[in-house]
């Protein structure tokens, strides 16, 4: 798991694209004004000179520039994988509603008419960089939020000193499916597993627990440390639950699956299980997200040397003076029935 740049307050790079040296000193002065970078090109192609070195977080782009016009700029820009999600707000003199319809078309995100007001021009690219960052912090399969909104929850703990626990999931033999059943079962089961998630967390009441998917079919919970006996089980429940009908009948009759090698040799792979990685707070005074996240990770690898559905929450402490952690490393039965 990395850390967004954004995430961590450094100022975001708008790339002004302008013909007219003057409207370019005055968004840039305004845009630096209100804390962002700027970066300028004149033409469509020293726009593109520019990328092929830096990435911008946000394009201002003039429709009306000789040459490579505005709209052409925008195309090229979408058609680059480099740069196809890169936020564009066009800037156009004419107030016609065919320039807007042809700049959103090409692929702008927002347009602004000319002569604009730099309030407004600041709270558009704002509002656009804000759709923009929410957009790629949500997981297009699950809806949950991404790896940068995670990392903002544990530091939101972190600094408000409460205790929490931090919660690493990870499907056991999950590539087996995949291999058996092909990616688009695999997704049935990912999303199996945020349904199961989603709603163990939702139980367990207040404070408010959190869901996020990291990718692939790793989840992270942050919850407080009274909660995670709840969540854990009932989760764990749920989700063998699930995946019992996403089986293929002969698989879920003999309880295993059958996966060929590249030799052709046919192996026996049991049945998925989920494999949990705790952190815990008041064990351990963290200084950083990451190390929290580091620990619930390498505890999760320590699940996964267990067979079943396990629970394995670091007993490590720099805290000698506190107590015992409220839960311990526990085997998860998943025949064990949710909680009330």
């Amino acid at each position: 798991m990395t850390i967004d740049p954004q995430a961590a307050g450094h100022a975001e790079v708008i790339l002004v694209v302008d013909d007219d040296p003057d409207i370019v000193r005055v968004v840039e002065v305004n845009l630096r004004l209100h804390g962002f970078d700027v970066m300028s090109a004149h033409s469509g192609a020293e726009a593109l000179a520019l990328l092929e070195h830096q990435r911008p977080d946000l394009a201002l782009v003039d429709l009306m520039m000789p040459e490579m016009d505005g709209l052409e700029l925008t195309r090229r820009l979408r058609a680059d994988p480099m740069v196809t999600a890169l936020p564009i707000i066009v800037l156009t003199a004419k107030a016609l509603t065919s320039d807007k319809v042809a700049g959103l078309a090409a692929g702008a995100d927002d347009y602004i008419v000319k002569p604009f007001d730099t309030s407004e021009l600041i709270a558009r690219v704002r509002a656009t960089l804000r759709r923009n960052q929410e957009a790629r912090e949500v997981s297009p399969l699950t809806g949950l939020a991404g790896n940068t909104r995670i990392l903002r929850e544990i530091a939101d703990r972190l600094k408000a000193g409460d205790d929490y626990a931090v919660c690493y999931v990870d499907i056991d033999r999950f590539k087996s499916v995949n291999d058996v059943y092909g990616f688009g079962r695999g997704d049935l089961f990912i999303s199996a597993l945020a349904r199961a998630m989603r709603r163990a967390t939702v139980a367990a009441g207040l404070p408010p627990a959190f869901l996020g998917h990291v990718g692939g079919d790793d989840f992270v919970v942050v919850c407080h440390p009274s909660q995670l006996q709840e969540i854990t089980t009932r989760a764990i429940y749920d989700f063998q639950k699930a995946t019992d009908a996403l089986y293929d009948p002969v698989d879920s009759a003999r309880g295993y699956m059958e996966v060929v090698d590249r030799r052709g040799k046919v192996h026996e792979v049991n049945m998925v299980t989920l494999s949990i990685g705790v952190a815990l707070s008041t064990s351990r005074a963290f200084g950083h997200p990451s190390e929290v996240v580091a620990v619930a990770s390498e505890m999760k690898s320590a699940a996964k040397k267990h067979h079943g559905n396990y629970v394995a929450i670091d007993q490590r402490s720099d805290r000698p003076s506190l107590p015992q952690q409220r839960v311990t490393e526990s085997d998860t039965a998943a025949e064990a029935p949710p909680p009330a």
